[in-house]
């Protein structure tokens, strides 16, 4: 009788497993089997507590990105594998789980002024990898935080050779990058009228020292626009030390006068331009600036040394590769030019676009490379070394005036040129021994 009142209290529904359970029968006590019939199709065992499920190392490579709770669950952990194959994971560290968390939201950030450089790179590279400076909008503001804290530390060179559709879909980040000291924009077709021409002049440009405007269509017009704010109000490209204006054949003997307001360059590229009298051209850039024909092509224009460099050197790549992805051309070309066999017509190949950087074509005689002669250092030894020849020219008598006289009225160079690098407080100084 107790085991039957037994059974039907184990059979009940609303009976929860109250553990192992035990009967005196005949004297003798006895633990109720579970196993009857009913029992255990009512009694449930509970679920064994599991962080992730089973399978989940197959779900962890497949089916991650499509479910967003599991992977807000994983982001916290780092999985490995054991030699033996088995799966294991540790916590990560909460520095590393609150960097993930402001670069998932580096676009919200106010500002990263006075911020540890340390940490921002490291808050930088994240969002890099988060592919955050991608996104439209969000990635412009993003960027913009970073250049105005770090200035040169997120991109102190940017080489955009051959890269127009980059300049066009992401000219306001280009924009953006501050405190540059060499921008190439070799082969881009700007012309005289592009945006960033005109940003070229803009203070924050002032920091550029190497400049690359090979093959852009520029003009007079252009060499005018981009000198006025150094020829007029002395600030601009006032650092510039070494310009490339090559393969502009717009550009005429009146654009090179433009470039006397240059006073600190030291090598010029004017190869392949629409000169016309040579010669005077050489001896302007000589009398007004210093510059020299070089007879040998120099190494400053070979484009091998200006290349993208800073925390954002990788985020050019993305660009590149995006919008790449996104003009990707369609596969029509094939029934196309099967049309033009049929009707016989001769498929008329396009010639790729390529950047006359080498100009393997053009002789070292024909290149306008000029150059700045270092001055020789005129102080104290050189003075001792002119005190020396004055007396050992007092001392011999062997020349004639009258000869020394017809030699340096025949020689192209004053016989005193080296006065003439002291300056005025030079002098003040050596007077006032």
């Amino acid at each position: 009788m107790e085991t039957k009142a037994m059974s039907y209290y184990l059979s009940s529904e609303s009976h929860l497993d109250p553990g192992p359970i035990y009967v005196r029968e005949n004297r003798q006590l006895h633990m109720v089997n579970l196993a009857l019939d009913g029992v255990r199709s009512s009694l449930q065992k509970p679920r064994p507590f599991r962080l992730f499920p089973k399978g989940f190392s197959v779900e962890l490579c497949m089916n991650r990105e499509d479910d967003t709770a599991q992977k807000e669950k994983t982001d916290h952990f780092i999985f490995t594998y054991t030699q033996e194959g088995n799966l294991r994971y540790s916590a990560k560290s909460l520095f590393s789980l609150v960097l993930g968390f402001i670069s998932d939201n580096v676009d919200h950030i106010d500002s990263l002024i006075g911020f540890p450089e340390q940490i921002a790179e490291k808050l930088f590279s994240a969002a890099e990898a988060r592919q955050k400076f991608t996104e439209p909008g969000a990635g412009l503001r993003a960027l913009q935080k970073f250049t105005e804290a770090y200035g040169s530390l997120v991109l102190c060179s940017l080489c955009l050779r051959n890269r127009y559709l980059v300049i066009s879909e992401k000219l306001e980040e280009i924009k953006s990058f501050r405190e540059l000291t060499c921008l190439d924009l070799s082969c881009c077709k700007l012309g005289d009228e592009h945006e960033l021409l005109e940003h070229l002049t803009n203070e924050a440009l002032s920091s550029v020292t190497q400049l690359h405007l090979k093959d852009n269509c520029l003009s007079d017009a252009g060499v005018r626009k981009m000198t006025a704010p150094v020829r007029v109000m002395k600030r601009g490209l006032e650092n510039l030390t070494l310009l490339d204006l090559s393969c502009n054949p717009e550009i005429t003997d009146a654009g090179i006068g433009y470039l006397f307001s240059f006073r600190k360059l030291n090598c010029l590229d004017i190869s392949g331009t629409g000169l016309k009298d040579i010669t005077t051209i050489k001896h302007k850039l000589q009398t007004h600036i210093g510059l020299v024909h070089s007879k040998v092509p120099l190494k400053e224009f070979d484009h091998s040394n200006c290349k993208t460099e800073g925390w954002a050197d990788q985020i050019v790549l993305q660009w590149e590769r995006v919008i790449a992805e996104a003009v990707k051309p369609r596969e029509t070309s094939k029934p196309r030019t099967a049309a033009q066999h049929f009707y016989g017509k001769q498929s008329r190949a396009e010639a790729p676009l390529k950047c006359p950087v080498a100009d393997t074509h053009m002789n070292s005689s024909e290149k306008l490379q000029f150059y700045k002669e270092k001055v020789p250092d005129c102080h104290g030894p050189v003075l001792k070394h002119e005190a020396i020849s004055s007396q050992e020219s007092k001392k011999s008598t062997k020349r004639p005036f009258e000869e020394s006289e017809t030699k340096q009225s025949n020689s192209s160079q004053p016989p005193k040129q080296k006065y003439v690098c002291l300056a005025v407080e030079d002098w003040d100084l050596l007077n006032s021994y």
